[in-house]
């Protein structure tokens, strides 16, 4: 099959990489679709995406539209004469025109156990929501946002130690494997693809700095799965007053509580430990203000006197 290959970010990067080191020559990517180049770092320069690097490495022609409505780049793109059009985390609308230019469609590969979480965050919001696993779900593309109907699943049993980082990396790498395994089912016709449930589709919002505030009335495994939720972006983070502290590593302690949630209530030699609405918080890697990330062991070390056992009260 002749197929372009559509992603911007590591994660598509990651899917691209593993096609090209494992589908030998039986199929080919004839053109890479990728997001312009963006300003990027302190100089603010043009940066371009996971994608364009790993295309320019391996000799692809790279295209850069700005949309796909507009009708020169939609004849482009037809002129390349495509089976199939694969698109990972492109971050560009595809028209339906555009979905029924390629002779197979487009498919997408999407970061959860659809209908559960569509949308843009779906491995933050499975880690937010404790779910015990997420996956990858290969889908035929259609109109509607993530709507398509599902090809292929993976799944991956989400551990207490996950983070959106950790995830993001086993769910690239899994759906790397799930396209190797669907292009010769698709290219002899030997899939049925089985319509998604709307009854049990949720929606994964993006993600806001602002949500990302810890609530200390919350009970401990709920802000236990937030740190690891919104690492590494946005961060979670708390108030000392005005304030901002990162927390970038956390674990739940589940025991009874009486203090007044978000006290301060033990500072030992390698952790922080807050009360929260139920349990609390043992918070050991975080980050001050205009500071990099740290251990909290680290931290005290230089500074032992920085946080007060029952005298600090945070936001």
């Amino acid at each position: 099959m002749r197929i372009i290959f559509a992603g911007t970010p590591d994660f598509a990067a990651t899917n691209l990489q593993t096609l090209l080191e494992n589908m030998g020559n039986q199929h080919k990517v004839i053109a890479v679709y990728t997001q312009p180049d963006r300003p990027a770092g302190r100089g603010r320069k043009l940066k371009p995406s996971a994608v364009k690097e790993l295309a320019l490495k391996h000799n692809i022609p790279v295209f850069q539209p700005l949309s796909l409505k507009d009708a020169e780049a939609q004849q482009t793109l037809n002129e390349l004469n495509a089976d199939l059009m694969i698109v990972v985390a492109y971050g560009l609308l595809l028209p339906p025109v555009v979905l029924n230019m390629p002779r197979l469609g487009c498919i997408n590969v999407h970061a959860s156990l659809l209908p559960r979480w569509r949308g843009a965050a779906p491995i933050q919001r499975a880690l937010l929501a404790g779910d015990e696993a997420t996956g990858v779900t290969l889908m035929q593309m259609d109109a509607g946002l993530d709507t398509g109907a599902m090809l292929l699943k993976t799944h991956c049993t989400i551990t207490n130690s996950d983070t959106s980082a950790s995830l993001h990396d086993k769910l690239a790498e899994q759906g790397g494997v799930a396209l190797l395994e669907l292009l010769p089912l698709l290219a002899k016709g030997e899939i049925t693809a089985e319509t998604q449930n709307e009854a049990e589709a949720t929606y994964a919002a993006k993600l806001t700095k602002e949500e990302a505030q810890l609530n200390w009335q919350l009970p401990a495994v709920e802000l236990d799965r937030a740190v690891r939720g919104y690492n590494p972006r946005p961060v979670a983070w708390f108030k000392e007053g005005e304030e901002i502290i990162r927390v970038w590593q956390a674990e739940a302690l589940e025991r009874s509580s009486s203090a007044t949630p978000g006290t301060l209530v033990e500072v030992t030699k390698d952790a922080l430990i807050i009360a929260c609405g139920q349990g609390y918080l043992k918070i050991t890697r975080l980050q001050l203000a205009g500071r990099p990330q740290m251990q909290v062991s680290d931290l005290l070390n230089g500074n032992p006197d920085r946080f007060t056992a029952n005298k600090q009260v945070f936001q």
